[in-house]
């Protein structure tokens, strides 16, 4: 996935404070951008909320629907550096194409980790067939010590699910209640899938030692007195051993935590860096055309470039 986002993003603050007995939940609300001709809601990063552990990106792509054979997602060859970006298939098909040879069709209740590490290259394209698209695309910001990791490329058809008090839950990463899901994490994470049927309140416990958000993804629930629509995020800090959620019929959510990464996380176009002279060097080579990257000659259309960098950038 591509970030439009034109300014660097720095770590925040992670306090949510206890209030006459009410935690005071931080409620985001999404803002829409195109994507590859696709409309998403961006929940993060945003200037109120950078990182939920090491969670840096959060778009929700869709629903949407298209013509067969023509419309749909595409987004043409693009560099990423020092992240994993994570898909979460709905509804859909979409396939992936990157610089080490992987070519990968994701359908619904799959999840694509692509870990960019020192660098690497992809594309996205709707399947023409499929006609619909919707997806919970995210970005892992990776710490300073394995930022330069070999890349890599994973397809999970099969996670972790089972029922919980009246709703179906996928472990998408990390572990829960005794379960482990296979995706390759670098820092300690959880990500949950949350679908209710019907009406239902869910009690779910929590590592205290993890900030925690709540993405609604259909629907709308309730967290103490706080109310949260489709496209609205509750991030609930830390100090928690359990969250409640009572979840009106129909809804579907992402429960995301994660360890504080407590690192001096950027964001600039489609990089994640540790300095702004990481990042200045990422972009001169993907400009000048550098193997860092690699091609995806499978694609049939040019490579997309960046705007020009919004910070001073100091000759070698």
């Amino acid at each position: 996935m591509s970030n439009t986002e034109h300014r660097p993003h720095l770590y925040d603050s992670r306090e949510c404070p206890v209030v006459d007995g009410h935690r005071l939940i931080q409620h985001l609300h999404a803002r829409t951008a195109d994507v590859g001709g696709i409309p998403v809601n961006r929940v993060m990063p945003q200037r109120g909320r950078r990182l939920i552990g090491a969670w840096c990106f959060l778009d929700h792509a869709g629903p949407a629907t298209f013509t067969a054979g023509a419309g749909g997602m595409r987004v043409g060859p693009h560099p990423h550096t020092g992240l994993q970006t994570f898909t979460w298939m709905l509804a859909g098909e979409l396939m992936h194409r990157d610089s080490l040879g992987n070519a990968q069709r994701i359908r619904p209740g799959e999840l694509n980790l692509m870990t960019a590490g020192r660098g690497i290259a992809h594309t996205e394209e709707s399947i023409p067939e499929s006609g619909q698209l919707h997806a919970a695309q995210l970005w892992i910001a990776l710490p300073h010590a394995t930022r330069h990791t070999p890349p890599r490329f994973d397809h999970y058809p099969d996670l972790p699910r089972w029922t919980e008090q009246g709703t179906d839950v996928t472990l998408l990463m990390g572990d829960f209640q005794g379960r482990e899901a296979p995706t390759h994490a670098f820092s300690p994470l959880v990500g949950l899938d949350i679908v209710s049927p019907d009406a239902t309140q869910l009690t779910l416990p929590t590592r205290t030692d993890f900030e925690y958000g709540v993405l609604v993804l259909e629907g709308s629930l309730t967290i103490e007195r706080d109310r949260f629509d489709t496209n609205e995020m509750a991030y609930l800090g830390s100090g928690l051993d359990e969250i409640t959620l009572a979840m009106e019929a129909g809804t579907r959510a992402l429960l995301l935590g994660g360890e504080p990464l407590n690192e001096d996380i950027l964001i600039w176009w489609n990089f994640v860096g540790h300095s702004k002279a990481e990042i200045a060097e990422a972009q001169k080579e993907w400009e000048a055309g550098s193997d860092r990257f690699g091609d995806v000659p499978e694609f049939d259309g040019e490579r997309i470039m960046p705007p020009p960098i919004p910070w001073k950038v100091t000759a070698n």
